[in-house]
């Protein structure tokens, strides 16, 4: 499935997940990345990176960071990313969902990547961790 709309709020991005993803409820522990013009405009890549329970280390996070820096400089000069955590569970955000919205921000940080509001799923919600509800551990 391709995702093709201007994201230009973070409804919109709430929106363009829902669409992406479909019905709610997943197997395993995903992150989602979609790469967005500088205008907003998505971009045909989106990247699953699976088996994605266990939170980034430090060098995962550098790792992610060339990624991104790459993506950004390369593939959509200017660009920014958005992040999405899918899992399974009926729970709300988990520490583990913010643990890992932490490394993706702290990857974006070090590439020098603009991002948007990195959003968690699992089976019954969707919904946005933003950057200022992580404390200062982000």
């Amino acid at each position: 499935m391709t995702l093709q709309m201007k994201i230009q709020t973070q409804s919109d991005l709430e929106q363009a997940w829902r669409t992406l993803m479909g019905p709610l409820g997943f197997g395993g522990h995903s992150v989602w990345l979609v790469l967005l013009e500088p205008d907003g405009t998505t971009t045909p890549m989106i990247m699953e990176i699976t088996e994605s329970e266990e939170p980034l280390d430090e060098s995962m996070q550098t790792s992610l960071a060339e990624l991104l820096r790459l993506l950004t400089t390369e593939t959509v000069p200017d660009g920014r990313v958005a992040f999405l955590r899918t899992r399974p569970g009926r729970d709300g955000v988990s520490a583990a969902d913010r643990e890992w919205a932490t490394a993706l921000y702290a990857a974006c940080r070090l590439a020098g990547v603009r991002h948007e509001v990195v959003h968690v799923a699992n089976d019954v919600m969707l919904q946005p961790v933003p950057l200022d509800a992580l404390g200062s551990a982000a």
